[in-house]
């Protein structure tokens, strides 16, 4: 991921702090909407994407009607498929709409209702690189949405919608790589930590894994290898109890003290 952080993009400060959040349900693909120049996609023309970004947060935080503090996406990519850092990992962003800005990240392309409509590959690439980035380091959970899944709004665009319904492929027709799934426990062990961080929003057989074990340890919880609010609860009041870092995720630590720390 070619990721350009806000210092390097010149961003200015946010007029007030940003609102902390741990994890989302997902990401949410916005466009412009707007019109874009066509030649912005042009091999010799990413000089400009910056200061477009610029003039993105500076029109943001101008709009005197919605109050915005700062540039509202998560993260813009740009026709070149680099990641420019909006609001950035583990800050509530504002571009979904009232009330579903908790819900998902948002991930805005460089592109627009007029001009450049037409997503380039280098974009769509980067658009599963910001996905992922968030995922991994913002604790985004597994859904990919459009901005008008659950607002009134034409936003992401037709082209980018279709590709959201596809499932947010990689060009070239890649799709991401299926999360890995438990192996069954050795005799006498536990089964190895799957290598992912299992939050709201995951699902899978490693969290069927992790759910029947909490089940045997006693706790009140569903077995259905879909990771939501009660298995959140469960994972912060077992974290709680075992003296834990209490944040509802369950990574090595958490996993490992599933089938280690004493049953009481």
């Amino acid at each position: 991921m070619q990721l350009i952080t806000r210092d390097q993009w010149g961003a200015r400060a946010p007029k007030s702090p940003f609102t902390q959040i741990s994890s989302t349900l997902g990401v949410k693909v916005h466009y412009e909407g707007t019109a874009v120049p066509v030649d912005l996609a042009g091999a010799d023309q990413h000089g400009r994407c910056a200061a477009r970004m610029r003039d993105l947060q500076a029109s943001h935080q101008a709009n005197q009607q919605e109050g915005y503090i700062d540039i509202a996406y998560s993260a813009v990519v740009c026709p070149h498929g680099s990641v420019f850092e909006g609001r950035g990992v583990g800050h509530l962003q504002a571009a979904n709409g009232p009330g579903l800005n908790r819900q998902h990240y948002s991930v805005c392309a460089m592109v627009g209702d007029e001009g450049l409509t037409q997503p380039t590959d280098a974009q769509l690439g980067g658009i599963r690189d910001a996905i992922e980035w968030l995922r991994s380091a913002g604790g985004a959970g597994s859904e990919i949405k459009g901005h008008r899944d659950g607002y009134a709004t034409s936003c992401p665009g037709e082209p980018l919608y279709r590709w959201v319904q596809a499932g947010a492929p990689r060009p070239g027709g890649s799709s991401p790589a299926p999360a890995p799934v438990t192996p069954p426990p050795a005799a006498g062990g536990a089964p190895a930590w799957p290598g992912r961080y299992l939050r709201n929003g995951s699902s899978g057989a490693d969290v069927r894994t992790w759910q029947q074990r909490m089940a045997q340890r006693g706790w009140a919880i569903t077995v259905d290898g879909a990771f939501g609010p009660q298995s959140e609860r469960v994972a912060r009041a077992f974290q709680s109890e075992k003296g834990l870092q209490v944040d509802g995720v369950v990574g090595p630590v958490t996993w490992a003290a599933a089938w280690t720390a004493p049953v009481t």
